[in-house]
């Protein structure tokens, strides 16, 4: 299912949404729903990180690399 929303942007974000639109053989419309759902997921990963954080310094994960010796 799709819905349509009205979305007012600057003329300079709009003239870029067209031309990498052009340029990669999308529509405007990809390209905004497609950094939507960037945006969203960014937003989670980092609700999820904020969350997870505390928990993995109480173990003594301090980096990304302590991430990576755990799992690897």
């Amino acid at each position: 299912m799709t819905n349509s929303m009205t979305v007012n942007l600057p003329d300079d974000v709009l003239n870029e949404i067209n031309r990498v639109a052009e340029s990669e053989g999308l529509t405007p419309n990809d390209i905004v729903c497609q950094s939507l759902r960037d945006f969203l997921f960014v937003r989670k990963f980092r609700s999820i990180r904020k969350q997870m954080v505390p928990k993995a310094q109480e173990q003594g994960i301090q980096t990304d690399e302590d991430v990576f010796d755990r799992v690897s």
